[in-house]
């Protein structure tokens, strides 16, 4: 079935918004945060420890599962959620974002991106209808279109040709996708302009899509360019459909653009900061490679409930991570994923009683501290 939104609740004083996500898998409420399982994994996590986190959906990279193991593989599987054994529901991504950090600008064309094979080298060929094409196929519950991420910094001449191009890719997309258990996203371009987001939101509307994704940000931009560029989307976008930000989960972030209307987040980064010992606290990142913490048998984070920290210390993590054992990094991930999904579950209930600027302003008094 195509996913329904149920816009429940706007907090007084702000745009954010408290809803509801109905998919194929169940329930869930928004704001929330998407882990990222590029490979159709979570780095180092099982599917089980992810959903203990209370994580309800999940991203797969459509790009990366085209390569290895195929499209096709995934499909003669039964699907995404078969081959990952995965319960709750799965977004893809289009490819989109590789055009970013991958592709050069000689390698994008109307008919689509060229890429180079990140395994063996040979030359591939992104187009609308392929992206659509591989996602219908991993029957995932989310499908995005694909889209032009512009970098920063740029040309406003270049935005402009850009954001058509993102318009065109969208209706192509739109035209071949065909499965009906699936729901297709636009996504939203135009950089720091607001009259080019206008005019993006205006067009993806006019093709009536399942929901809208807010692409461009988090490419080398400051946090307040980030933050208008999310207003300016915000701003055109119909307020019965969800609204995904696409790659941003700086704990900070998350609240500052809950505050300007985005439902749904998803980043790589409680994944990658895990891997490098650095645990995300409500009193700030800390890094638990550091000597400091040799003998410091308290919890990575007093008051969490995340199986981590619940039945190990601050000083066997850190044992873990100086001896690079993988266990440490599988720790400091569960620890780092349920924070943000607490913190998503703060800011709903900040939603609930109409107190989240209090809430913001009270979270970063704690996590930037005298730093």
């Amino acid at each position: 079935m195509k996913i329904k939104y149920d816009l429940v609740k706007k907090e007084r004083h702000t745009k954010a918004r408290l809803g509801k996500i109905e998919t194929n898998y169940g329930t869930f409420e928004t704001p929330m945060f998407m882990p990222v399982g590029t490979q159709a994994t979570v780095k180092t996590l099982s599917p089980e420890e992810v959903k203990a986190c209370g994580s309800g959906i999940i991203l797969a990279n459509t790009y990366h599962l085209w390569l290895k193991p195929g499209a096709d593989v995934i499909k003669h599987a039964g699907g995404l959620h078969k081959f990952m054994n995965w319960d709750q529901a799965i977004l893809t991504d289009s490819g989109g974002f590789q055009v970013f950090s991958l592709a050069k600008p000689k390698d994008i064309t109307e008919e689509g991106v060229y890429f180079k094979n990140i395994y063996n080298g040979d030359k591939m060929l992104m187009t609308p209808e392929k992206s659509i094409e591989i996602q219908n196929k991993l029957d995932s519950d989310i499908a995005m279109s694909f889209d032009e991420c512009v970098g920063f910094p740029h040309t406003r001449e270049y935005v402009e040709k850009s954001v058509e191009r993102t318009i065109r890719w969208a209706k192509r997309g739109k035209d071949v996708f065909n499965n009906p258990n699936q729901s297709l996203f636009g996504i939203v371009q135009g950089a720091e302009y607001e009259d080019l987001r206008k005019h993006c939101v205006e067009e993806l509307v006019k093709m009536d899509f399942d929901g809208y994704s807010i692409g461009g940000t988090a490419v080398g931009e400051s946090k307040e360019l980030q933050y208008k560029q999310v207003e300016y989307s915000c701003k055109y976008l119909p307020e019965d459909k969800v609204r995904y930000l696409m790659g941003v989960g700086d704990p900070v972030d998350i609240i500052e653009n809950v505050i300007r209307g985005v439902d749904i987040f998803d980043c790589v980064s409680p994944t990658r900061l895990a891997r490098h010992g650095h645990a995300l606290t409500f009193n700030g990142k800390i890094n638990l490679r550091n000597a400091g913490y040799k003998e410091d048998f308290t919890p990575v984070e007093e008051g969490c409930d995340c199986y981590a920290c619940e039945n190990y210390t601050r000083a066997y993590i850190n044992h873990l991570i100086r001896s690079d054992e993988v266990f440490g990094a599988r720790l400091l991930s569960i620890h780092n994923i349920r924070f943000l999904t607490r913190l998503t579950e703060d800011l709903r209930k900040a939603i609930k009683d109409d107190n989240i600027l209090e809430y913001r302003d009270k979270f970063i008094k704690n996590y930037y501290g005298n730093k």
